[in-house]
């Protein structure tokens, strides 16, 4: 079994185990090493202007706002901007903050027709730390995968 089937194997069992509506549930980790294995896969980065901005982005990353900003309103039209700029047949994979507005964005990319989307756990800046802050505990960026300053 090759890498990439490994990877994707072991993201739909998290997916399954969790009753994802999408292919599988991806460690930041994961979700690097496929982007470089498997042609044409994509990041979905669904995270606000301001956090592309003010947090970081991931190189490559195509970036559609789940949830506007300022004001956090749904963007109502994520999946007009996700058609337009994402084929439906390719491998896509989502990331939000900490891995929670992702999972509705693969969910719509999914109901869209898009039938290979993955979310990434963990988001890029991972869960707070019992200081309330991000960045210290799981994440793209903790895990020091590629991203630069917004």
């Amino acid at each position: 079994m090759g890498k990439l089937t490994e990877i994707l194997n072991l993201a739909a069992e998290r997916g399954r185990a969790l009753e994802r509506p999408y292919q599988g549930e991806l460690t930041p980790a994961e979700a690097h090493t496929l982007l470089q294995l498997a042609p044409g896969a994509k990041l979905v980065d669904v995270r606000t202007r301001a956090e592309w901005d003010w947090v970081g982005r991931v190189p490559g990353a195509v970036e559609i706002e789940w949830n506007q900003y300022p004001g956090g309103v749904r963007n109502p039209n994520f999946v007009a901007e996700l058609k337009r700029q994402v084929d439906p047949q390719a491998l896509v994979v989502f990331l939000c903050r900490s891995g929670v507005r992702s999972i509705g964005a693969a969910t719509a990319a999914a109901e869209a027709g898009y039938n290979n989307c993955y979310n990434i756990l963990e988001g890029f800046e991972g869960d707070k730390d019992a200081n309330g802050h991000r960045g210290h505990i799981g994440g793209w960026r903790k895990a020091g995968l590629p991203w630069i300053q917004g």
